[in-house]
């Protein structure tokens, strides 16, 4: 695997504040890698997402560096999907399913509206939507949560992008769907070879997939490596206070058990 964008001494201030959101921040992207962001509220680990992203609202300082590997970053929707924490919010509650999913397929990937909505319809069986085609012409409010999610995670890959950030985009669900969308995620990256970069606060729900983990506390990055790796031997106080809160994860053959 190589190294698809080196972070260093990024640091995110927002319009207004004074105290960095993200402070001093070294980290290397990997191609192909499923790198968990771990942290509570407030961490700076949602700043990192978007900042990676080019999301970051205006008036937002950034200073530092990214250098990507192909010279440029990754435009959103094409090169990068981003699935939000909220499905409500960030589905548009005027326009069909179908409308949303094949608009980033129209867009990126040049089809026409017809084989925009094919792929559309095919990408919503591949997140395995009740009834595909009907859900196509649905509204979002007449679906549920998870189902809204799915069409949250197939919307961003609808324009076949080969690195997908998503932010806390579980902490909505319940436990039970929270595991059904980890466990889709997973093996949608693994079969297109994507970059996957999970942001969530809950260490349990990242260490059954995560290749590495990053723990963030207040703006800076605590701890990083690989996932049972840091999770049988953290370095770092904030670390062990996460893992004891999950105490089945102190060891690597436990994490599988958690997982499964």
């Amino acid at each position: 695997m190589r190294t698809l964008c080196e972070i260093r001494n990024l640091s995110v201030t927002y319009r207004g504040q004074t105290i960095p959101a993200l402070n001093r921040i070294d980290l290397d992207i990997v191609t192909g890698e499923r790198l968990a962001i771990i942290g509570e509220s407030g961490s700076g680990k949602s700043t990192l997402a978007r900042a990676v992203a080019g999301l970051l609202p205006v008036g937002a300082k950034l200073a530092g560096k990214m250098r990507w590997s192909s010279g440029q970053p990754p435009l959103p929707g094409r090169d990068l999907g981003f699935v939000f924490q909220d499905p409500s919010s960030s589905l548009n509650p005027v326009l069909t399913i179908g409308e949303q999913v094949a608009e980033g397929a129209r867009r990126h990937l040049g089809l026409s509206w017809r084989e925009a909505y094919g792929h559309a319809l095919k990408m919503l069986e591949r997140v395995r939507i009740p009834e595909p085609d009907k859900a196509m012409k649905a509204f979002p409010h007449q679906l549920s949560g998870g189902q809204r999610q799915r069409i949250a995670i197939a919307a961003a890959l609808a324009g076949r992008p080969g690195i997908l950030i998503a932010d806390e985009a579980t902490s909505a669900l319940d436990m039970v769907v929270q595991a059904e969308i980890v466990s889709l995620l997973d093996e949608l990256v693994r079969e297109a070879g994507m970059t996957l970069i999970f942001i969530t606060h809950d260490i349990a729900l990242a260490s059954g997939f995560a290749d590495r983990v990053a723990i963030f506390k207040d703006g800076r990055l605590a701890e990083i490596g690989p996932t049972g790796h840091v999770l049988s031997s953290p370095k770092e106080p904030y670390t062990k206070t996460l893992i004891a809160s999950h105490r089945d994860l102190t060891t690597p053959p436990l994490i599988r058990e958690a997982a499964s």
